[in-house]
């Protein structure tokens, strides 16, 4: 694969970002153009539900580079900048008033946007969604004034910022529709786990319902539900979940299904062009088949292989999955990929708050581990998951039992 001279990066992102970071890192010195339609330079997302919503810490602290190292770097970087076509045979990136930039290789970054409630009063003022750094800067506005906060969606978001709202010293309600929060990304069991957690911390927690409308005279005053209840709040926040930004790669004619196609290097369909992050649905070695994650980890590590695979690096994409959440004093690490409806078993005692969750097969392989206030086990836990070994439930439950003496030859 001959060097490219232009490469281009659509979307700022943490995986952008950290793409760019590599080619340079990897001695790549020819025109590299980042492009981003947010006014803001590359950022990770985790603090926007967390740290920054709660204001313990400010904006500077979430960018992924400093505004100079860019021009230290030479990257073109373009903030506030749409994209609006992406032509792969002509290989150009067509911009917002009609500049066109040439590439010999293209990176897909551009992750995911939220779903958007399609109900009447979905437009009132004081309804909110949380993806940029700018949704979160007004979040942090609806917290100081304090009052009544209503969650729709209780998913990761939607429990996080209820976390926030909650500790900020709002009234919160979180409305549900299915019966246990959580319950399609880690099941049942251990959703009940968390629905405890906000219960226990004063948050209305509302499952088996259905929203009708928002209503209000101009802003949100109550959420009326199908069953004709209605739920006062001064600010409503909506957490149904996100959808790939995948216009512009259906416009380029790229092979998308619940996200842009890509190979175990991150390649799509179409010759020199890659993605990475929320966007890209991945080919995984390790389990055989295609998998989309939409967490920071993915962003972070996808961005440089997807880096080094433009360089003509054969080195698949393998790392497995991983996320983390902080919700009031609860924090946990989750690595792998199971089926919510597998079975859960618990390493220690979950009542107490310090916990392993282990999902497995009907063999007793470990499919994923969920390390909850119990630190410094995460790399032991995937080591269990990449061994496929079933292991001897009676001392993976047991916190007496070294978890590491559980891997086949000691995790190597």
């Amino acid at each position: 694969m001959p060097t490219p001279e232009h490469i281009v990066i659509v979307g700022a992102s943490l995986a952008g970002a950290k793409a760019a970071e590599t080619l340079r890192g990897e001695g790549y010195d020819g025109s590299l153009t980042l492009v981003g339609a947010e006014p803001e330079r590359p950022y990770e997302r985790p603090p926007l539900s967390k740290e920054y919503l709660q204001g313990k810490v400010e904006r500077e602290t979430a960018y992924v580079h400093d505004r100079a190292w860019y021009g230290e770097q030479e990257i073109d970087l373009r903030t506030a900048t749409t994209v609006e076509a992406v032509d792969a045979d002509a290989r150009t990136v067509g911009l917002a008033g009609g500049e066109r930039l040439e590439w010999d290789r293209l990176l897909l970054s551009v992750g995911a946007e939220p779903r958007r409630l399609s109900l009447p009063g979905g437009d009132l003022e004081g309804v909110h969604y949380l993806r940029t750094m700018g949704d979160s800067t007004d979040l942090r506005g609806v917290i100081e004034r304090g009052g009544r906060l209503v969650v729709i969606g209780a998913g990761w978001i939607g429990c996080e910022v209820a976390a926030s709202a909650r500790q900020g010293g709002m009234e919160v309600t979180i409305l549900e529709r299915l019966e246990v929060p959580l319950s399609t990304a880690i099941g049942a069991e251990v959703g009940r786990f968390y629905a405890e957690v906000h219960r226990d911390h004063g948050v209305d927690l509302r499952t088996g319902v259905s929203v009708r409308a928002l209503e209000g005279a101009e802003r949100v005053e109550r959420v009326r539900l199908e069953d004709g209840r209605a739920v006062d709040a001064d600010a409503v926040v909506v957490g149904v979940g996100v959808v790939p930004r995948t216009a512009l790669a259906e416009g380029a004619g790229l092979a998308v299904e619940n996200g842009v196609l890509v190979d175990e290097r991150l390649a799509t369909s179409a010759p020199d062009v890659f993605a990475a992050g929320d966007i890209a649905n991945h080919l995984h070695p390790f389990y055989g088949r295609r998998v989309r994650v939409e967490h920071w980890a993915n962003a972070l590590n996808q961005g440089p292989t997807a880096a080094r695979s433009m360089l003509g690096s054969d080195e698949p994409y393998a790392r497995l999955p991983y996320f983390f959440s902080d919700q009031y004093d609860v924090g946990m690490e989750y690595s792998g990929l199971a089926d919510p409806d597998s079975r859960v078993v618990f390493r220690g005692d979950p009542a107490t708050r310090e916990t392993v969750a282990f999902w497995l097969d009907d063999a007793g392989a470990v499919l994923a581990g969920m390390n909850i206030n119990v630190w410094d086990v995460n790399e032991t836990v995937q080591a269990l998951i990449r061994s496929r070994a079933p292991v001897d439930e009676r001392r993976l439950t047991d916190p007496d039992v070294p978890l590491a003496d559980l891997v086949p030859g000691g995790g190597e």
